[in-house]
């Protein structure tokens, strides 16, 4: 039994009939390299039955807090059915790119139920070669990008034999979930101790306390940090306390800004790793730049076709991990966020990269200066009671067309392995990141490394963006164009002789 944070609650919070908290991924398997040239959904159920005991969260459900006095619990589920979470479907033919993506709209555009453990996994068969697709869904509020990285290393073998797994320790006996007069309890009980726990966040954010507005890129912060840094000297007593400023920017109004319907749609594509690597060591840059800079190039693209590009750049929100090395192996939510500029006013791509790593390092300097938890402190003075309704007011807010929103799009980049890796048996090919949208902000770009391969999945709302498979297209463009310009000898092989 395990306590939720006030930042996984965040995640639950903000779920309605439109907005949806779960993250997941569409992989694409090579079966030949299964046991008899196959991968099928029995497989798949008998290799998670072995290792679900690696993973709370998949055998983990709610528990609510009556009258909402404490935050809710993950507790066992006595009716864990592995056949309810772990299903198979099948394309018609020929399984094309857009068969797949219109089949995980499809699927990712339903809630998770509430009352079992947040998570599902479809094994799609009938793909395009023989390859089947294994699509994931598993609730933000139990997993983040690096958990989640955990949990694929724990589904995923380095040989295409699986691993030997130990069985779960004791002697299978457990204990019951709490019921409902219990649950009271421990809510009446909890009650006394937030006032404490809202004192000691503060206690620790009181020294950054003026920068907190950068961390949430809040309007009016060089004015906000002033006030609240001369409040720190009085209560601190410091005689020098200076403030680290967010830039003069304003996320435009209007661009994927608008109140989401309940579908959704994704944009899939792959890019070189070795390209990227190759334009970042000869800009002197880093991955992360290059990735934003690839995006704001595709979204400046897709914003003139529509024209609906801005004067200004659209302002980015990117999910920044804080877990520590005692924290790997746990699951739940440690995240903060960056909120910077992207160059989709730049019209030249090199350009579009400098700012890129300009207003990257600017903006992590910023963020170094906040303690590692300082989102979920923040975070910590809504209490338990009014998580959900202190959300859906944000959320109405932003979708308010005199009220500028915060930020425009989320983009993240995710690392994974570096070498091939299996589940029962089949060779993963392209591992595509899917995520989370909401009013205000309908477009989430993640990328993910594989091998020597960058496996970009882009999150819309389908009414907003039904077009989106061409930002996907434009990032690996805007990779082509920065590697054409890049000097002879830095070019891939291939390409110098294609040129010659």
């Amino acid at each position: 039994m395990q306590q939720l944070s006030t930042l996984d609650v965040q995640f639950l919070a903000l779920e309605s009939d439109r907005n949806y908290g779960h993250v997941g991924s569409v992989a694409i398997l090579d079966p030949s390299t299964a046991p008899g040239g196959a991968v099928t959904v029995e497989d798949m159920r008998r290799l998670l039955s072995e290792r679900l005991h690696l993973i709370p969260p998949f055998t983990s459900r709610l528990a609510e807090v009556p009258l909402g006095l404490d935050l809710p619990f993950w507790v066992r589920d006595d009716h864990f059915d592995i056949g309810y979470h772990c299903r198979e479907i099948a394309l018609p033919p020929p399984g094309s790119p857009a068969q797949l993506a219109e089949q995980v709209a499809r699927i990712y555009s339903r809630r998770l139920d509430r009352s079992r453990p947040l998570w599902e996994l479809y094994l799609i068969h009938g793909l395009a070669q023989g390859r089947v697709a294994l699509l994931t869904k598993v609730h933000h509020a139990a997993v983040d990008g690096m958990s989640g990285g955990e949990i694929l290393t724990l589904l995923y073998d380095v040989t295409p034999e699986p691993r030997p797994v130990d069985p779960p320790p004791g002697d299978g006996e457990h204990e019951s979930p709490p019921g409902g007069a219990e649950m009271l309890a421990r809510g009446l009980v909890a009650l006394p101790r937030y006032p404490v726990t809202v004192a000691s966040r503060l206690s620790r954010l009181l020294p950054h306390i003026d920068v907190v507005p950068s961390l949430l890129g809040m309007p009016g912060t060089p004015t906000v940090s002033r006030a609240l840094s001369r409040a720190r000297r009085f209560v601190t007593r410091e005689e020098e306390s200076p403030i680290i400023e967010r830039p003069a920017i304003r996320a435009p109004r209007g661009p994927y800004g608008a109140k989401l319907s309940p579908h959704r749609i994704f944009g899939f594509a792959s890019a070189s790793l070795s390209d990227v690597k190759r334009v970042k060591d000869h800009h002197g840059v880093k991955v992360n730049d290059v990735v934003v800079a690839l995006v704001a190039g595709a979204v400046r693209e897709h914003l003139i076709t529509h024209d609906q590009l801005p004067d200004g750049p659209l302002v980015t929100q990117i999910p920044v991990s804080v877990r520590t090395e005692e924290e790997r192996g746990t699951f739940g939510n440690q995240v903060s966020i960056m909120s910077v500029p992207v160059p989709t006013h730049i019209d030249v791509p090199a350009e579009r990269l400098a700012f890129a790593h300009d207003v990257l390092s600017s903006a992590k300097d910023r963020h170094n200066a906040l303690p590692a938890k300082a989102l979920r402190d923040v975070t910590a003075f809504i209490p338990p009671a009014l998580h959900t309704r202190a959300a859906r007011v944000l959320a109405q807010i932003s979708t308010v067309p005199s009220v500028r929103p915060l930020f425009n799009l989320i983009i993240s980049n995710v690392p994974g392995p570096p070498m091939d890796i299996y589940t029962g048996g089949a060779r993963l090919e392209a591992l595509f990141p899917l995520s989370i949208i909401a009013d205000g902000t309908g477009l989430n770009v993640t990328v993910m490394s594989y091998r020597d391969s960058v496996d970009i999945g882009i999150t819309a709302d389908r009414e907003q963006t039904p077009d989106v498979q061409t930002i996907a297209d434009g990032i690996v463009r805007e990779l082509a164009v920065l590697v054409a310009t890049l000097p002879a000898k830095v070019r891939p092989a291939a390409r110098r002789a294609a040129a010659r």
